[in-house]
C-alpha cells in the first residue's frame, strides 16, 4: 500500500508545526478533503533496520515499508494519517474519538493498538517499537505531541527492541548524578593509550562504559556527551603523540556525528570499541614498526601486563620460543633486553603521569608496575638523568 501524497502532506504540516502558516485546520481540511480530526502522534521504528536493510536491494526497502503500512491499516482501529519521517520510520496521527466523543484512555487505547501492530509485524518477520505522545484536542499542538512520541523512545538506547514508549512529563530535575568515572580512572585509560596498550585500553574502556551507563540510564544525552569527551581527549592524545592532524581531526568529527545518531547502546558501545582499539593500535605500531611479529606480539603482551611481574619464560612461552631463542631475538631486534625494555615501558607510563596528575611518586611508582618507589626513582634518574620530581617540577615551569 502506497503513501497518498495529500495525506502525507497534510501529516507533514501538522507533525511539523507549520500548518499555521498556511489556513486554518477547518480549511485545510475541506482543502486537502480530509475531514479526520487527529489528536495523537505515534513513531513506528523498524527495529535494527540498518542491519536489516545492508545489502539489501530497494525492492526489499519497499517491500518491508509496505508490510508495515499494511500492519497500521490492519491493527490501528481508528482513523488516521501516516507519513516516512526517515528510513524504516514513520509518523502516524490517530483520531482517538471525536471532539463530541473523546476517548475516555487515549493513552491506553493506544498502547493497545501498538501491540497489535507490533503482533502483525512479528508476524512478518521483523518488529517494530512505538513511542507514543499525548493526547491533544487542538490540532494545533500535534506537532508536541509527535515530538513526544520521538523523546519517549530514548529510553530504547539502552533497553533494545520491540518496546512501546508513552510519553511522560520529565519530573524537575532533582540533584544530578556524580560523575561516575573519575579523573583519576581517565588517566590510567589514556596511560594505556599512551603505552599503545591495545587491549588494556579496550578492556579498561568497556568497564568506564558499562558503569556510564548504569549511572546516566535517564539520561542518554548525558551518557553521550561524556563518551564524546573521553573521544575527545583520546583525539587530543593522538595528536600529541605525531598523528596526522588533518586525517584523525576529520575522521574524529565524522565519528563524532556518528556516534550521535546511534540509538542503541550495544552498537554505540561497539563504534566506541572499535574507535578506540584503532587509534591505540596507531600509537602501539608507530612504536614497534621496525620489529618482526613474534616480537610485536611479544610487547602488545608486555604493554597488557605491565603492572605486574612477567618472567622471561612466561613471555618466551606465550610466543612459542625457548627462553634463550626469545632473549636473543628480543635483544637483536629491539637493541634492549627483556627486563630493560619492560622498565622503559613502565617510566613511560609514569612520566604521563607526571605530566598529567599531581599523585605521590609512591602511587605512580604502583601504578606503573614497580614494587619498589625507590628502585623505580633510581631507574628514572638511569633513563630520564634526573628524579621523578625534578622531571614534574621541570615540566611544570
Amino acid at each position: 500500500m502506497r503513501q497518498n501524497p495529500t495525506q502525507a502532506t497534510f501529516t507533514h504540516l501538522l507533525i511539523s508545526g507549520t500548518l499555521v502558516h498556511e489556513a486554518s485546520f477547518t480549511e485545510m481540511q475541506a482543502e486537502f478533503d480530509i475531514y479526520l480530526r487527529p489528536n495523537l502522534a505515534m513513531v513506528f521504528s523498524m527495529d535494527r533496520y540498518p542491519d536489516l536493510a545492508l545489502g539489501q536491494p530497494i525492492q526489499w526497502r519497499i517491500d518491508i515499508g509496505h508490510k508495515l503500512i499494511s500492519a497500521l491499516h490492519a491493527g490501528i482501529q481508528a482513523p488516521f494519517v501516516w507519513v516516512w519521517v526517515a528510513e524504516g520510520v514513520l509518523a502516524l496521527l490517530v483520531e482517538l474519538g471525536t471532539k463530541e466523543r473523546r476517548d475516555p484512555d487515549p493513552a491506553k487505547t493506544a498502547f493497545a493498538m501498538a501491540k497489535q501492530v507490533q503482533k502483525l509485524t512479528d508476524a512478518q518477520g521483523f518488529s517494530v517499537s512505538v513511542g507514543i505522545g499525548t493526547f491533544y484536542d487542538n490540532p494545533y499542538m500535534l506537532h508536541y505531541s509527535y515530538e513526544e512520541a520521538k523523546e519517549s523512545m530514548i529510553d530504547r538506547f539502552f533497553q533494545g527492541n520491540r518496546l512501546i514508549f508513552q510519553y511522560e512529563k520529565q519530573k524537575q530535575d532533582g540533584e544530578q548524578p556524580h560523575n561516575p568515572v573519575s579523573q583519576a580512572e581517565r588517566t590510567e585509560l589514556m596511560a594505556r593509550v599512551r603505552l599503545g596498550d591495545v587491549h588494556g585500553a579496550v578492556s579498561y574502556l568497556h568497564l568506564l562504559l558499562e558503569r556510564m551507563g548504569q549511572t546516566y540510564r535517564g539520561n542518554v544525552d548525558m551518557f553521550k556527551s561524556e563518551v564524546i569527551d573521553l573521544v575527545m581527549q583520546l583525539t587530543r592524545l593522538s595528536l600529541d603523540v605525531g598523528g596526522h592532524a588533518q586525517s584523525i581531526l576529520s575522521e574524529n568529527a565524522r565519528f563524532i556525528q556518528d556516534l550521535y545518531m546511534t540509538i542503541r547502546y550495544d552498537k554505540f558501545a561497539a563504534k566506541v570499541s572499535e574507535h578506540w582499539s584503532k587509534l591505540t593500535a596507531r600509537i602501539g605500531e608507530a612504536q614497534t614498526a621496525e620489529v618482526s611479529p613474534v616480537i610485536r606480539t611479544a610487547i602488545a603482551y608486555m604493554k597488557q601486563h605491565h603492572q605486574r611481574k612477567i618472567p622471561l619464560e612466561e613471555i618466551a612461552q606465550y610466543c612459542y620460543l625457548s627462553t634463550y631463542h626469545f632473549s636473543h631475538l628480543f635483544r637483536k631486534e629491539t637493541g634492549s633486553t627483556f627486563v630493560d625494555y619492560l622498565n622503559k615501558l613502565r617510566i613511560e607510563k609514569a612520566v604521563y603521569y607526571l605530566e598529567n596528575t599531581d599523585k605521590p611518586i609512591q602511587e605512580i611508582a604502583a601504578l606503573a608496575g614497580f614494587q619498589d618507589s625507590n628502585y623505580f626513582s633510581r631507574l628514572f634518574k638511569r633513563y630520564l638523568r634526573c628524579s621523578p620530581n625534578e622531571y614534574r617540577a621541570a615540566k611544570l615551569c
